[in-house]
């Protein structure tokens, strides 16, 4: 930056340490130097003199509004929606279930939240038999006690242990 580029109202930085400061005049005193009035961060007015030597450590700084409004609005809107649902789980907890195409029955939902997820750490299985209750196929052929390829309850397993080794 030189010299003559410091103008009334600009915001500088290298003229205090560590600060911005405001130009409030600027006087000429020759070709080589200028007395600058300045304001500080604290907004008390001060003095300098600057000469040719002093323009490589200053610098003019753009300061804009702290809250514009010229972003892009489609950005806007995919990150407040983003934070919108990092925080959903507050006001409502069983959002996983009420935004999947999942219809998952009450039972389900009682043994998930809360059972489960309330437990930490989590060392059960769920298993749920999906033929376990009455369904059409139950009031179509009362008959028949059992179903091919139907499994055994998985309730024993509960809670779940890891397989122990065999020795052998």
């Amino acid at each position: 930056m030189r010299l003559e580029d410091l103008t009334r109202g600009s915001t500088l930085r290298g003229v205090s340490p560590d600060q911005l400061v405001t130009v409030v005049d600027v006087k000429w005193l020759g070709s080589t130097s200028v007395e600058l009035t300045y304001k500080d961060a604290a907004g008390r007015a001060q003095n300098v003199l600057l000469y040719r030597d002093d323009e490589p450590r200053l610098e003019t700084v753009t300061t804009g509004l702290p809250w514009s409004f010229d972003g892009d609005g489609a950005t806007f809107r995919l990150v407040s929606e983003a934070y919108r649902i990092r925080l959903a789980h507050l006001f409502d907890p069983l959002l996983a279930v009420h935004t999947s195409l999942v219809d998952p029955l009450p039972h389900q939902i009682t043994a998930v939240y809360g059972e489960l997820l309330t437990r930490q750490p989590l060392r059960y299985l769920l298993a749920d038999d999906p033929g376990a209750g009455e369904n059409d196929y139950d009031r179509a052929v009362p008959q028949r006690t059992s179903r091919p390829g139907r499994f055994a309850p998985l309730s024993h397993l509960l809670p779940w242990q890891p397989p122990r080794p065999v020795a052998g």
